[in-house]
Order: structure tokens, then C-alpha cells, then sequence
């Protein structure tokens, strides 16, 4: 098994045996009810049976169930004692008493109500001294936090992984890196390079902010339904200062969408939505594209971020 490939079926610290009579608030414990600091397979089940959860497909739940897994998530990520971090959809609470078992300070972020509710009482049963603050609401309506982010460790909602992503990291500059789960497919499109057939509009978004890097594949058996997609981790270091300015960021993903919106088409054409109505011309773009040294026979796929920035500094120039 590679390194960073994690398990399918590695014995999990804080599963419980399916005979195991005794009970906790959180569901099966230990037979001297000493809860397990993490959860495992059973408690994340008798625990959704305790709220009447059904994980849902348009909320894009999929609990993950195996605390070495989650211990190794909080390796990769560098997570330390003290630190202030974001998670997006915890849950039942899998990943968020992975987070403060290491001591780190919890802001999490959860659109349903049940489990927004019941995550401190979780928490507070399996980790006493765990600092945790709940915040319920959809994490693309979110505009404040009770304090300032400095990680973002997630298992992110698979259907609005990337939006989600790009709102936080637009939302919240206090955040320096971090690590987050997501489908395989969008793992490799938010890490890709230019010039490749992946390389997209997150792609060259998330370049905007900093380096991003597959840290490690995760195996769909970790996770409660079992998801029908592969997932992986990906992490990132934030740049420590930005590559412009928030006008220019806004100008430059104004282009990154007109020219992957028409990713098929030259430059010259599919950047004219992008650009002031008294310069939407062909003339016009060739014009700028020149100016900045970029073939105007490129396409969306052959520019970088920061050529995507040279462009939309050009626009603002005149």
C-alpha cells in the first residue's frame, strides 16, 4: 500500500464490538462507560439512529467512520495544539474530535439543524476539555466566524466542494492552508497545471491563493454510506501575500470564467464578455493580449493565473 493511500479496513481505535452492551449518550462506549475519544463504525451509526439521520445525497453526506483515518488527516494536515481551525460539514462529528483531540480550537460549520444541535453534546461527552464552537448555517452563506480561521480542515460536501472552497478562502483571509477531502476527480482538477486536459477554472482559481498538492487518497470504505466516487485529500499553503489586489482578483476571475466558459475557442474570442462593452471587440482583446506577450492564438487551458492577472491589469490601465 502506498504511503499516503489510506486504509480500507484497518482496525478502528473507538469501534465498539456489535455485542457490546453498554451505552453512552453517544451511543456504545466501553464496558466501564469510558467513552473512546474518537468515533468508530458503531457509534457513527448508533449515533445517526439516535437523531433520526439518514445521510442525504443533496447535502452530500458521507460520514466518515474510522478514527485512524481521521488521525492521519490531522497528520497530513500539521494541525497543532492551540491553532484555529475551520471545518466545513462536520457531521456527526467524526473529524471535528480528530481536530480536538490534538487540542486545536474549533469553529465548525453545519447547514443541518440536528447535527448542528447535537455536535456539542457529542463533543462534550467524548472530549470534555475540547474547545468547540458550532456555527449553523450554509458554509456559502458564511460571512463571519466567533474567530478568525487560520486552517480549514473539511470533509467537504461533494457537490459544492469547490464553490464552498472558493467562498472560504475569498470570505476569510486569515486562513494560511489546510486540508481538505473531496472527489478524486475534483482533487486533481483543483491541483492541475496549465496545459493540461483537467486544468480548468478551480484550477486556476486556487493558484490565485497558494500551492496545492495531493497529500493522499482515501478509500471509499471509510465512509458511512459508502460514497460511489474515490476521494483524496488535498492540502495547500496559502501565499503570504496576495498576487494582487482584491479589484484585480475580481477582474482576473472575470476572465478565468469567460475563457473557460468557451475553452474550445482562441483567446480572442472567448475573453470579449470579460472586457468593457466599449472594448468587446476581437481588435480590442488581440490588442491586450499583445500587450501582455500572449499568443493570441492561446486558449483558456495554456494561460497561468498570474498571465490571466497581466491581463486584467492591462484592462484596468485604461
Amino acid at each position: 500500500m502506498p504511503e499516503n493511500t489510506l486504509p480500507e479496513n484497518t482496525p478502528s481505535e473507538g469501534a465498539v464490538p456489535a455485542g457490546d452492551s453498554a451505552v453512552n449518550p453517544a451511543g456504545e462506549g466501553s464496558a466501564d462507560n469510558t467513552p473512546p475519544r474518537l468515533l468508530g463504525p458503531a457509534q457513527v451509526r448508533s449515533l445517526a439512529e439516535r437523531l433520526g439521520v439518514t445521510p442525504t445525497k443533496k447535502l452530500g453526506q458521507n460520514f466518515v467512520h474510522d478514527p485512524n483515518t481521521v488521525r492521519k488527516i490531522i497528520r497530513l494536515a500539521d494541525v497543532k495544539a492551540g491553532q484555529n481551525v475551520l471545518e466545513i460539514g462536520p457531521g456527526l462529528g467524526s473529524l471535528t474530535l480528530g481536530l480536538t483531540e490534538v487540542g486545536a480550537r474549533v469553529t465548525a460549520v453545519e447547514i443541518d439543524d440536528r447535527l448542528a444541535s447535537w455536535l456539542p453534546e457529542t463533543v462534550a461527552h467524548h472530549q470534555p476539555d475540547a474547545q468547540l464552537s458550532v456555527v449553523h448555517s450554509d458554509a456559502l452563506a458564511v460571512e463571519s466566524l466567533p474567530t478568525p480561521p487560520e486552517l480549514l480542515v473539511a470533509n467537504l460536501p461533494y457537490n459544492v466542494s469547490v464553490p464552498i472552497l472558493m467562498h472560504l478562502l475569498e470570505s476569510f483571509p486569515s486562513i494560511t492552508g489546510g486540508l481538505v477531502m473531496v472527489q478524486q476527480e475534483v482533487g486533481e482538477r483543483i491541483q492541475a497545471a496549465p496545459n493540461s486536459k483537467i486544468y480548468g477554472a478551480p484550477s486556476a482559481k486556487a493558484a490565485w491563493y497558494g500551492r496545492w498538492t495531493i497529500a493522499g487518497s482515501v478509500s471509499r470504505k471509510i465512509f458511512w454510506p459508502v460514497p460511489g466516487v474515490d476521494s483524496v485529500l488535498v492540502g495547500f499553503q496559502k501565499y503570504e501575500q496576495p498576487l494582487g489586489s482584491e479589484e484585480e482578483r475580481q477582474l482576473t476571475f472575470e476572465l478565468i470564467n469567460a475563457a473557460f466558459a468557451n475553452r474550445r475557442k482562441m483567446l480572442r474570442q472567448s475573453l470579449q464578455t470579460a472586457v468593457s462593452p466599449e472594448h468587446s471587440s476581437t481588435e480590442r482583446v488581440t490588442e491586450l493580449l499583445k500587450r501582455t506577450n500572449i499568443a493570441e492564438t492561446a486558449r483558456a487551458e495554456n494561460l497561468n493565473v498570474t498571465e490571466y492577472l497581466a491581463i486584467a491589469r492591462a484592462i484596468l490601465e485604461h
